[in-house]
């Protein structure tokens, strides 16, 4: 069977269609599946949880939010972590809030690590209440960024997320 351009090129626009829909409707927190809320910075929406303060990063926004501070992001994209191994951690597999399946673990970071949930199908990340704050101080800690990126970084996270 032969596949032409046109439908490749339709099935591309389905396929954001329906990933677009899915945003539409409520994202539910995928760990106290409370509704969480959209935040909007620097033209990056996030999902915040009121309820446990977990974060949701569509794939490439917590690249975006680093960037926009000027620190170096190391590649934090679903899609990149999804080729590194997959860490053990006792934390209870989550769901992602997009296509609803299992997620798995990733570390970042230096030592100590955190430990992130990636969606296998690389439609984001999950960060429990506390731990972008915790990535972001590293990665703040091993220099660069443009100057006061340090301030405006923690600031940010302190002012939206209560971290």
């Amino acid at each position: 069977m032969r596949v032409t351009r046109a439908c490749l090129t339709l099935f591309h626009r389905e396929s954001t269609l329906m990933k677009t829909l899915a945003r539409l409707k409520d994202m539910i927190c995928p760990v106290c599946k409370k509704d969480m809320i959209i935040v909007e910075y620097h033209d990056i929406e996030l999902d915040y949880c009121t309820g446990c303060r977990g974060v949701w990063f569509d794939s490439d926004e917590l690249s975006l939010l680093f960037k926009s501070a000027g620190l170096e992001d190391g590649d934090l994209s679903a899609g990149a972590l999804l080729s590194t191994a997959e860490c053990e951690a006792l934390e209870k597999t989550l769901k992602c809030p997009i296509c609803a399946r299992r997620m798995r673990k990733a570390a970042l970071g230096e030592a100590p690590k955190v430990t992130v949930d990636v969606c296998r199908k690389g439609d984001g990340l999950w960060f429990d209440g506390g731990e972008i704050a915790r990535l972001a101080g590293q990665r703040v800690g091993t220099g660069g960024g443009k100057p006061g990126s340090q301030q405006r970084i923690f600031s940010y996270l302190e002012d939206v997320f209560r971290a």
